[in-house]
């Protein structure tokens, strides 16, 4: 269990911070900007479950909770080493990227088939979840960025690029089943 009984530190005065791992990097880092993207879209995902309920805030809890064994999992180097660690790190699984798509396919199996591009508009939680939608692919993009630089756990990569298409679905469920989508019109304002 975590205690936390003293929120500042100064610590970070510097310009660095602690990883997981104890190590400190700068800030700017790309791994600190990997999970601290990753923070950013559970606050966001905290929004939209403003105007969520049933089994659908269910499932935008379970997510949340996902968010931080992901920003658990990127905060620490060093995949190769989690054998030797004293406490092994927690790290995404295969199984949290299946549940995310057996969901996904659960809740496509409700829409029509799309014949245009939607707008990120209609409900309260549908433009929420097409928000987070977008947090989540910058917060991919920045998992693939890292990937780039260092080891980083195929599995974060994989949920994070399941999660962008769940809340797509998403919003669209949001949207009365996709009936209350509002369609691109190409041109429209010419």
């Amino acid at each position: 269990m975590v205690v936390l009984s003293k929120i500042y530190t100064r610590t970070g005065d510097g310009g660095d911070t602690a990883l997981g791992d104890g190590t400190r990097v700068p800030k700017h880092s790309a791994r600190v900007a990997a999970y601290g993207t990753v923070d950013e879209l559970n606050a966001t995902l905290g929004l939209a479950r403003l105007h969520a309920d049933g089994d659908l805030d269910a499932q935008l809890s379970r997510i949340q909770n996902d968010l931080f064994d992901l920003g658990a999992d990127l905060c620490r180097p060093g995949m190769e080493k989690d054998a030797e660690a004293e406490y092994p790190p927690l790290r995404i699984i295969d199984a949290q990227v299946t549940r995310l798509e057996q969901e996904i396919d659960a809740m496509n199996t409700r829409l029509e088939p799309l014949r245009s591009f939607i707008l990120p508009a209609g409900t309260a939680l549908s433009a929420h979840l097409h928000i987070c939608r977008t947090v989540a692919r910058r917060a991919e993009r920045g998992a693939v960025e890292l990937a780039g630089l260092e080891p980083v756990n195929p599995a974060a990569v994989k949920y994070l690029n399941r999660l962008s298409d769940w809340f797509f679905v998403a919003a669209r469920i949001a949207n009365d089943d996709g009936k209350a989508d509002v369609l691109w019109v190409p041109g429209a304002n010419r």
